[in-house]
């Protein structure tokens, strides 16, 4: 049954889809012939080309909430899931642009906009938070850009922020006072989520202090599903449908983000939510999204009809990460 899927994903007209099936799915280097020729067919894909335009206008607005779909960070963010590195053509201005707004301390900014009824003063400036900040880096570090100097302060001023519970919710400290609506020593799920993203592709921190400590939060998060909202996430009917891109606190991101770290494998809570997951699929062991962001409509994903090809890649490939643990 699993090698019908693989078959059906490699014939998928997804070349994201191809690509990162021949890559993360079956092992094959990126000099392999048929990688290059998927990979090609992606750089050049209408809808791929489409997404590249629209994260260039990152920074040309402002961000008002961190769950707009519709936003460039998150065009960004999709194009680092796909695969795509910062020596692709088109990727340099993009990339100089993210670069070009860092603060002081090390974290990337973006253009926000905090309305007064949230203690803001309606004014666009560029700041940051512990929910967007990482979304930067994560992509920074996919596009291949751990080595620069920028990108590696970034790592290190985001590592600095965690607490013994996880990442709480903490700004630029030009921003006061302000912060989510959740309890002040809470930790914030959507921004253990972002932070453990990035982490995960930030050499030497796999199997930090700080990536533990944010992994276990969302592990207890799920273990207390039923007794606590954190800073208004919960855990519920919503939390468990299946939908990409990665904006927000749902099932498919969290198990996603948890599946890099090996030590949480064999974590009971992981082992719930991962039988959860896969518990989605049709009688073909394929998934079709069961919510969509209607900015992505047009996208398999963000379709509820039929079965998705990239949904059914990430899933296994959240399998997959799984078993090779088990086989060390």
């Amino acid at each position: 049954m699993i090698n019908n899927v693989i078959t059906w994903l490699l014939a998928s007209d997804e070349p994201w889809t191809h690509y990162r099936t021949l890559v993360d799915l079956l092992d094959r280097p990126e000099t392999d012939l048929e990688v290059q020729a998927a990979r090609a067919a992606m750089l050049i894909h209408p809808q791929v080309q489409a997404m590249m335009a629209g994260a260039a206008l990152w920074g040309q607005a402002p961000f008002k909430r961190h769950n707009d779909a519709g936003y460039p960070i998150y065009m960004l963010s999709t194009l680092a899931d796909f695969g795509l590195r910062a020596s692709d053509p088109g990727m340099d201005a993009l990339i100089e642009t993210v670069m070009a707004h860092q603060a002081q301390e090390g974290a990337f900014q973006s253009l926000i906009n905090i309305p007064k009824s949230f203690g803001g003063d309606n004014e666009d400036h560029w700041t940051w938070m512990v929910c967007d900040s990482p979304t930067l880096l994560y992509a920074l570090l996919a596009f291949g850009l751990g080595e620069d100097a920028r990108v590696q302060q970034a790592v290190a001023h985001l590592a600095s922020l965690v607490d013994e519970n996880g990442w709480r919710c903490t700004v630029d400290p030009q921003l006061g006072k302000f912060r989510g609506p959740g309890r002040k020593d809470d930790p914030c799920p959507i921004a253990n989520v972002y932070a453990l993203k990035a982490l995960s592709l930030a050499p030497g921190m796999s199997e930090s202090p700080a990536a533990r400590a944010g992994a276990e939060i969302l592990l207890w998060h799920w273990a207390h599903q039923k007794e606590r909202k954190l800073y208004l996430f919960g855990i519920g009917t919503d939390f468990r449908k299946l939908k990409y891109p990665y904006v927000w606190y749902d099932l498919l991101h969290v198990a996603d983000v948890l599946s890099r770290f090996p030590f949480v494998h064999d974590d009971p809570r992981f082992r719930e939510m991962l039988a959860e997951l896969v518990a989605q699929a049709d009688a073909t062991n394929r998934y079709t999204a069961t919510s969509m962001y209607m900015a992505w409509k047009g996208w398999s994903f963000a379709d509820k009809k039929i079965p998705s090809p990239w949904l059914t890649f990430l899933v296994r490939r959240i399998v997959k990460r799984d078993a090779a643990s088990r086989e060390l």
